[in-house]
């Protein structure tokens, strides 16, 4: 039997809810698998995403309901050794300007 190998996965969520005046609130999580193949590992991002999906009631009595939109992305870890500070996915971009439109963290700013 082959050695499952650590993948990571980006999923991305969608938090709405019917309340008036509410505004829909999207995350990206980063997820840490093993599998033996890409595919599987893609299937079990995918469960991951749907066992992750909720609905809750807020401070304000109001109705949340969080669902996954898309596997972003699979991809093999950069380093399967946890025990130290390792890399274990990098993301490339070209437009850093829509980055800090999308990414408040980036300067600051509070969600």
């Amino acid at each position: 039997m082959t050695d499952q190998q650590m993948f990571v996965a980006l999923l991305l969520f969608e938090s709405t809810s019917p309340a008036p005046g509410y505004r829909p609130l999207y995350r990206e999580d980063v997820v840490v698998l093993r599998a033996l193949s890409l595919a599987d590992a893609t299937s079990e991002a995918e469960r991951h995403g749907r066992r992750a999906e909720t609905s809750f009631r807020n401070h304000s009595g109001e109705t949340i309901t969080d669902r996954l939109l898309h596997v972003v992305d699979v991809a093999p870890a950069l380093s399967d050794d946890l025990t130290s500070p390792a890399d274990l996915y990098s993301r490339f971009f070209r437009d850093i300007a829509a980055y800090r439109r999308f990414e408040p963290l980036l300067d600051g700013e509070p969600l």
